[in-house]
């Protein structure tokens, strides 16, 4: 697909700069003047303008909130501005709203002190369209990157507790010398096609009316080419035929990598798996058009910037190819 790289998060424009991750004190001196982006919770801070503008919002070293964490800075990289770090303040407690861990997106905002007004954490999800392609790969690389250390914080190998290394991209284990990376697991989301028609379904937790392209983690031993028919025929009961790559998206939910195919159906009745679905349809050119248009009230499509809205707005576009 010619224009994959136009997906959101996936531009590959950050210069990550690996050769510098093990150099301890140029990585010091280049935090002295870098932009750190604070992750709280997940969420990036961004700034918002008068016109609603959103960007993200990184902070100096010297300031109070990032001062704490001067030692678990992770390294993200070079852009045409400088150095770029992350770091985690997720052990701040803000005053405002806190997030519904149960509800299908966060709207919420949290405002850290010494900041601009202008300033606040946002969702990803909810902003990953409104961002640079730039700021949305440094975004999502932070995300991941800082929900792995949370998540990966004891060696797998003996239990102890490991240590960050290579300005964050690495962790060792002081006790077995064991060294762990950061984990992506492949996702494979699927346009399904049969005729003039896709194959869309919905989770019974997403908001009321919106559907997706179907989707599933590739399992060991598996290809993705095997992973798309298994996961389509065990979700709708549907076979498909050929097998096509035609995009994929980092996705930072916690740390994915959505590898979108296209398939050709060879059979069309659907027989959904209740536990993996709550609703699946065929739907054709012409009405998804529609959806697309927001004619459809009782359908809405997949977010914006997700892959699934990429894929879909190009196969009516007809420029998968």
């Amino acid at each position: 697909m010619k224009i994959a790289e136009q997906v959101t998060f996936g531009a590959g424009l950050l210069d990550r700069a690996a050769e510098k991750r093990g150099d301890i004190s140029g990585l010091a001196r280049l935090a002295e003047t870098a932009r750190i982006l604070p992750i709280w919770r997940g969420k990036p801070m961004v700034k918002q303008s008068a016109t609603l503008q959103i960007d993200l919002a990184c902070l100096t070293l010297s300031h109070p909130g990032i001062m704490p964490r001067q030692d678990k800075l992770v390294f993200l990289g070079l852009d045409d501005k400088g150095p770029l770090f992350a770091t985690d303040v997720s052990k701040w407690q803000p005053e405002g709203d806190i997030p519904d861990p149960t509800a299908f997106l966060d709207q919420t905002w949290q405002h850290l002190p010494d900041t601009p007004d202008n300033h606040g954490f946002a969702e990803l999800r909810g902003i990953m369209a409104q961002l640079t392609p730039l700021e949305a790969e440094v975004a999502a690389s932070a995300r991941s990157i800082l929900e792995w250390h949370r998540i990966h914080r004891y060696c797998a190998n003996c239990g102890t507790k490991s240590v960050p290394a290579q300005a964050g991209w690495q962790r060792n284990c002081p006790a077995c010398d064991r060294s762990h990376f950061p984990r992506t697991d492949p996702v494979v989301i699927m346009l399904i096609t049969h005729g003039n028609a896709v194959l869309v379904g919905r989770g019974a937790r997403w908001p009321e009316g919106m559907f997706s392209l179907l989707a599933g983690f590739l399992e060991p031993g598996e290809t993705i080419e095997a992973a798309t028919r298994r996961e389509v025929f065990e979700e709708t009961g549907v076979r498909v035929g050929p097998v096509d790559y035609l995009a994929s998206q980092p996705w930072p939910y916690p740390s994915s990598l959505m590898i979108g195919t296209r398939g050709t159906a060879t059979t069309t009745e659907i027989t959904i798996d209740p536990n993996e679905l709550e609703q699946a349809m065929w739907v054709s050119r012409e009405d998804m058009l529609e959806v697309f248009a927001g004619q459809k009230p009782a359908i809405s499509p997949a977010r914006k910037g997700s892959i699934a809205q990429f894929l879909l707005s190009n196969w009516l576009a007809d420029r998968l190819d």
